[in-house]
């Protein structure tokens, strides 16, 4: 397993008290493969990605995080960086504001390489070069020396890209690297994504809200909710046969191409938990529809609202896939048939 993660968790101190961001989560990625964290804005998904790179300053992190049998919690940050770009890299969700405005996009991509490799300027430069021809960003030798606000958002987003993999690391993570982009270019920065994996071998955490992404690109997918695990599966067992219901919902929000003209768009009742004062039982208990529906007996209800759900496996583990995992008291085809 490249990347290991068991029962990690993050708490960050404010002036309103303990938030806990993220209440012990777990998920493995293989080299070649890509894992897809899903869920709403707030549920945990950029401040775990941020914890795998060590990139938390102000944060307690507590839990396994193991990269390739390396354990990086605790790390000292000189370790950690000469981690970071090596051996795991991130493209964040605006490259506007990762990339600096005073210097030019070649400069950037060429510093990244000569930190990490000791290497000469020309060496650096023609490395850079090539990467950003690598990821389709034409005429590289001249758009080396153009400035971040010289490119358009996807040729921003392809400049990540290569800054990211300039020093071929082997985890990548993308943090909704899809975001404020339009469709076709959505579409070309994802096809690139899984082009550079198939030819390189990358393993992949791909981090979105977006469902179209995970269906498109993820192999496995992990679905967060209030900072904690709801489930977890191979995409075509999530997309087929889900098991929470608030994956279910997630699924059920999506606009489908038989629903009539005038049909409403389904939303999710109700808002996201506070992570100030985590719930005691299932974090989605308040908005579960199956929780209330009637073949749900009073005891089952109150289990919900009391009980921590555990994370439990659903089927048997297939060859190269995670094994299906949910954290709910009720059965998969209870929930499903209550959210139905």
């Amino acid at each position: 397993m490249l990347l290991q993660v068991s029962d990690l968790s993050v708490e960050f101190t404010t002036d309103r008290g303990v938030v806990r961001a993220v209440d012990g989560i777990g998920f493995g990625v293989e080299a070649g493969r890509t894992l897809g964290i899903v869920g709403e804005s707030g549920s945990g998904k950029s401040v775990t990605s941020l914890a795998v790179m060590g990139l938390h300053r102000s944060a307690r992190v507590e839990g396994s995080i193991k990269l390739d049998g390396r354990e990086l919690t605790g790390l000292p940050e000189k370790e950690l960086s000469t981690l970071r770009g090596r051996r795991m890299a991130m493209i964040f969700q605006d490259p506007l504001s990762s990339l600096h405005p005073y210097y030019t996009v070649g400069e950037q991509i060429a510093e990244h390489h000569r930190v990490h490799f000791r290497s000469s300027r020309s060496v650096a430069r023609r490395r850079a070069i090539d990467m950003l021809g690598e990821v389709g960003v034409p005429e590289p030798a001249r758009r080396a020396g153009e400035y971040p606000h010289q490119f358009s958002g996807g040729m921003r987003q392809r400049a990540m890209i290569a800054m990211a993999l300039a020093c071929e690391p082997d985890l990548l993570i993308a943090d909704e690297p899809t975001t404020a982009l339009d469709v076709t270019v959505q579409a070309q920065i994802l096809e690139l994504i899984a082009r550079l994996q198939q030819d390189r071998g990358l393993g992949v955490v791909m981090i979105t809200h977006d469902l179209g992404v995970v269906a498109r690109v993820a192999h496995e997918v992990l679905v967060m909710y209030g900072g904690r695990a709801a489930e977890q599966a191979s995409v075509d067992a999530l997309f087929t046969a889900s098991a929470h219901p608030y994956t279910r919902g997630l699924l059920d929000s999506l606009p489908r191409l038989d629903d009539p003209d005038d049909a409403p768009l389904r939303a999710i009742a109700g808002s996201p938990p506070s992570l100030l004062a985590p719930a005691a039982g299932c974090a989605f208990a308040p908005r579960c529809a199956a929780r209330d529906a009637e073949a749900v007996g009073p005891e089952l209800r109150e289990r919900c609202d009391t009980v921590r759900p555990a994370f439990v496996p659903l089927s048997e583990r297939s060859e190269g896939s995670l094994d299906h995992r949910a954290a709910c008291h009720l059965t998969a085809p209870l929930a499903q048939e209550a959210v139905r």
